[in-house]
């Protein structure tokens, strides 16, 4: 069985512990300094996915299969309950896992996603990714500049480009599984969590400028998380923690009662 791989901050000290999963295309650097300001109060794991960072990569990509290597990581690290917060595809991770797992989860945040299916929306980036031939590109600048072509927002591309590394043949390369991911799609962006309750404190946090938690979306996610609370960040997209660091800190040190 493999573990995710993961980046721990205040291990020493011996308060509940708080697992952090990044979104699609992410990896745990992306929350590196949330992680390394928030370690001061409590053990933070940041947490690559499977098929992202430097975790294992699999053909399999369901919300089952990431809420089970969650459960299988808590095992590994001898935790008994954790704090839990998932962005975006992170959040659907979280979300099953505290139904399919509630007595591994003391808190759950929930950020910029719902439990409900999402049509396919990254048709755009999937495509541009696959464009970029590492046969013939030998620098992050090449692979930009083959991005931008299909891809508008600077911060994206940027984003996509942290994945980049020099493999053991010395050409570039992405870190997340770029295959599975974009085979799997629907299993895991088109597809609503499974049906069932987690019980315990729950925070679903939106950005102000997203549209990925509505309004009208509250209802369905009380019946499956009816202790939920709901906190909008302001001038916050979906990228919440990164346009509003600030606030959504506050937010969490809320909601998780550190002081």
């Amino acid at each position: 069985m493999e573990i995710l791989n993961s980046k721990i901050f205040g291990e020493n000290l011996s308060s509940t512990p708080l697992l952090v999963f990044h979104g699609l295309f992410g990896m745990l650097d992306n929350w590196g300094s949330f992680g390394k300001d928030l370690g001061e109060f409590l053990p933070v794991h940041l947490i690559d996915l499977r098929n992202h960072g430097r975790s294992f990569h699999c053909e399999n990509m369901s919300h089952d299969d990431l809420a089970d290597d969650i459960a299988n990581y808590m095992d590994h690290y001898g935790m008994g309950k954790a704090f839990v917060l998932g962005h975006s595809l992170g959040g659907k991770a979280v979300m099953q896992f505290a139904i399919k797992y509630p007595e591994k989860v003391e808190k759950l945040i929930v950020v910029d996603i719902s439990p409900k299916a999402y049509p396919p929306h990254h048709q755009g980036i999937i495509k541009a990714l696959e464009t970029v031939d590492f046969n013939t590109v030998g620098s992050r600048s090449e692979v930009e500049a083959v991005l931008s072509q299909y891809i508008p927002e600077r911060s994206t591309i940027q984003f996509l480009t942290k994945n980049l590394y020099w493999d053991e043949n010395k050409k570039l390369n992405w870190r997340f599984n770029l295959k599975t991911l974009s085979e799997k799609y629907n299993e895991f962006v088109s597809n609503a969590i499974k049906y069932g309750v987690f019980d315990g404190e729950t925070l679903f946090i939106a950005g102000e400028k997203s549209n990925y938690i509505l309004p009208q979306d509250h209802f369905a996610i009380k019946q499956q998380f009816p202790k939920a609370q709901f906190v909008i960040i302001k001038n916050a997209a979906h990228w919440v923690q990164a346009d509003n660091p600030v606030d959504f800190m506050t937010v969490v040190k809320d909601f998780l009662q550190i002081h």
